[in-house]
């Protein structure tokens, strides 16, 4: 199998990932919104699993540009490649705890992108953990986890990791992300923020996208005009 680098594919000034697809059609409709990468869910507990809902056959020969992401937490390797091959995905987004060997032994098959949880109180401590998979991973995605229930507006919970050089291509993910923050997300300046991912704030429900949502917040993050 060989590695691809979707940072050369780059269509926008910020790229948007939306997760949690569950059929085709979504694949479908995302592609015809010029997304640029969506999540199939392969976690068991996860509400949004995609087996048993999406055909292997059919997601790996769906005639889309925007590029599939696995996503997959504490799972084996074994079952990873499987799926990889089986649903011909494009990268694989590890959730869950795995070490810097395991990273770097699917490294070699397809692009990884880690996710770390980013806690406002030890912002630190995640940034010397995240020197351990600079070089065994590709891409990293920074979900926020906030004390005492706050609620982060936009792009400024993550005015943190300006302070830091991350050296690698990140998005930044929450479930707090609203249509709103678009504008404000275009005033978030680091030389390796890739994009941002879209989440339960932009569904109908657990299996029905908001396409008008999703495509109003893509026009305004990139200053696409009629």
């Amino acid at each position: 199998m060989k590695k691809i680098s979707i940072i050369q594919q780059q269509k926008k000034p910020i790229n948007i990932k939306v997760c949690g697809i569950t059929s085709i059609e979504q694949m479908e409709q995302m592609d015809k919104l010029h997304i640029d990468f969506v999540g199939l869910d392969f976690d068991e507990n996860a509400t949004q699993n995609v087996i048993g809902r999406i055909d292997a056959s059919d997601c790996k020969y769906v005639d889309i540009d925007t590029k599939k992401i696995g996503v997959f937490k504490n799972q084996t390797e074994d079952f990873i490649l499987e799926k990889i091959e089986d649903f011909g995905l494009d990268l694989i987004q590890l959730n869950g705890n795995e070490t810097p060997t395991f990273c770097f032994k699917l490294s070699k098959e397809i692009e990884v992108i880690k996710n770390f949880n980013w806690n406002l109180k030890n912002d630190e401590l995640l940034y010397d953990f995240l020197k351990k998979y600079d070089e065994v991973c590709d891409y990293y995605i920074f979900n926020g986890s906030f004390p005492n229930g706050q609620q982060p507006t936009g792009p400024n919970t993550w005015q943190k990791l300006i302070d830091y050089s991350i050296e690698k291509p990140f998005f930044i993910g929450s479930e707090f992300i609203k249509p709103s923050d678009a504008p404000a997300f275009q005033q978030f300046k680091h030389p390796d923020f890739l994009g941002i991912e879209l989440g339960s704030q932009f569904e109908k429900d657990a299996n029905t996208k908001d396409t008008s949502m999703i495509l109003s917040f893509s026009r305004a993050l990139n200053q696409v005009v009629n």
